[in-house]
């Protein structure tokens, strides 16, 4: 299959053959294990002190006072002095269940599932209705991937990183990832996430020439060399078909294991 490369005036240039890891299977159910498995990976295991809500003089007042039996502070004159302490569902105890640092958060997955559903979300982003049922405004675009010639990982600012998406048919998706910014209540927002942004193109390259700079100033643009792409990148959220922006030559820097597993399946 014959796909354009398109320079940075969005003119054709040229067309080359389309690699073979385009057209693997599409598979959704692995790719979301592979994401929920590699996200796992950056959670912090935390849990409480054994001891919390446990260091106190509080002992039982036991029978004959006409009060519950539970441990109370001991003391006088003083606030805490006979409030009940040391057990669960007090006011100022420890918690019932609390959360144990050993807990297993990290999920593993087998080599091979990960690396197939790298292949299939890498296959996902050349295909039109998976791209769009993601949300992306691709109307335009002439064909999928698209594919850039290497003089895009040399643009270094942001506003000819824009004019890039201009002329390739993507001002919907610009207006759209600029429109996204949805501002968040509530104990999201005192938490730290006071807004949420729309998840715009990935770029693909083989190397940062300055790419990576402009990107990093486009809210909901990424940019990921071709030797560091995962799941993650390419399916935010477990959703596949992510809209990619390829460099030329990123489709041979792409691991040479993914080629290898590619042409196993086909055989």
């Amino acid at each position: 299959m014959k796909v354009p490369v398109f320079d940075l005036d969005g003119k054709e240039v040229e067309k080359i053959d389309l690699p073979a890891i385009f057209s693997a299977d599409y598979r959704p159910d692995l790719i979301r294990r592979a994401y929920y498995a590699l996200r796992s990976h950056s959670i912090q295991p935390q849990g409480r002190d054994p001891m919390a809500g446990m260091r106190t003089s509080a002992m039982s007042w036991n029978t004959g006072r006409g009060v519950a039996r539970m441990a109370r502070v001991k003391g006088e004159r003083h606030p805490r002095s006979g409030q009940a302490a040391g057990v669960a569902s007090v006011v100022h105890g420890r918690q019932a269940h609390p959360p144990v640092s050993q807990k297993v958060v990290k999920q593993k997955i087998n080599r091979n599932e990960r690396r197939l559903a790298l292949i299939s979300a890498i296959a996902a982003t050349a295909r039109k209705e998976v791209v769009a049922s993601r949300g992306h405004k691709i109307e335009d675009v002439q064909a999928l991937p698209v594919i850039v010639s290497d003089d895009i990982q040399s643009i270094s600012r942001t506003k000819d990183l824009k004019a890039l998406f201009m002329k390739l048919n993507l001002e919907k998706e610009v207006k759209r990832i600029s429109d996204g910014v949805r501002p968040l209540s509530g104990t999201s927002r005192l938490r730290g996430r006071a807004r949420r942004q729309a998840v715009g193109p990935l770029i693909v390259g083989a190397s940062d020439l300055g790419i990576g700079k402009a990107s990093d100033a486009f809210p909901g643009v990424k940019f990921v060399p071709a030797r560091n792409l995962s799941a993650l990148d390419l399916a935010p959220g477990a959703h596949p078909g992510r809209l990619v922006l390829w460099s030329k030559s990123s489709l041979t820097a792409l691991p040479e294991m993914l080629y290898q597993k590619v042409n196993v399946i086909a055989t």
